[in-house]
């Protein structure tokens, strides 16, 4: 049970990379955790959080479900949040009519269907108390047509679109909204969405505690957009003025298979 002296946050896909460096920035700064993830590996994660101060509950349930969402959703027990990190998030390389649908669906069921149902439930909570912070971890791809990568970043556009408006929407009340915004990142993404052999794949990627701490920073500050690293700011920059046609060529040479080789 959380110790109800401390804020508690919800933080989503914390069993690695971003969302487990998001976590542990809450643990440091005094928040108690609600921590998820699709694997058993979130037990491991929450035991690691639990070492830094925080009173941790784990939840291991399939965000990419409405019934995974209730699942995390009931084990709050009606707690209020203080902060919901939505960062559960799937890739997909390789041409989309060579994907299986099931499983560029599942990217769209993770990545905006799961976020969406999670952030109505534990928003309408925080706007009963008219008080929360809301971090969604969208993504610079979100500005460009992702040639291999169609569903993923057409989703991440979803979320940097969804988290300008949802932010306007409560412009009036006491609950932020933060959309961070990372490049590719040093975690095990690339090798789940089958990224390892393109050019992206190969290429050095930013640290995750580093972008995590930055979107963190950005959410307690009530900050909204923030873009993680200088070489993301100036593509996100170059993003705005250059063709869409021009963009999608671009991350052609980045995500074509087999770009990665030689």
């Amino acid at each position: 049970m959380s110790d109800l002296r401390k804020p508690l946050a919800v933080v989503t896909g914390a069993s690695t990379g971003i969302g487990y460096e998001l976590a542990r920035c809450c643990a440091e700064n005094g928040f108690d955790l609600v921590v998820a993830a699709d694997e058993p590996r979130i037990e491991a994660a929450a035991t690691e959080f639990r070492s830094l101060g925080a009173s941790v509950d784990a939840v291991e349930a399939d965000l990419a479900t409405l019934d995974g969402v209730e699942t995390l959703y009931a084990a709050l027990n009606g707690r209020p949040i203080a902060a919901l990190l939505a960062n559960a998030g799937r890739g997909l390389g390789k041409s989309f009519l060579d994907q299986d649908l099931n499983e560029a669906l599942d990217v769209v069921n993770t990545n905006v269907t799961g976020t969406l149902a999670l952030v109505h439930k534990v928003g309408r909570d925080m706007l009963a108390r008219n008080e929360g912070r809301i971090l969604i971890t969208g993504s610079i791809a979100g500005f460009i047509p992702g040639t291999f990568q169609a569903v993923y970043n057409g989703s991440k556009a979803f979320l940097d679109s969804f988290s300008d408006a949802l932010r306007n929407e409560l412009k009036d009340s006491e609950i932020t909204v933060t959309c961070l915004m990372p490049g590719p990142t040093d975690t095990d993404f690339f090798e789940r969405a089958d990224l390892m052999d393109t050019s992206v794949g190969q290429a050095k990627k930013d640290d995750p505690s580093k972008v995590a701490k930055v979107g963190f920073d950005a959410m307690m500050k009530g900050e909204g957009d923030v873009v993680a690293g200088w070489k993301n700011k100036l593509e996100t920059a170059v993003s705005k003025v250059l063709p869409h046609g021009l963009l999608a060529e671009q991350h052609r040479k980045m995500a074509e298979p087999g770009s990665g080789r030689g």
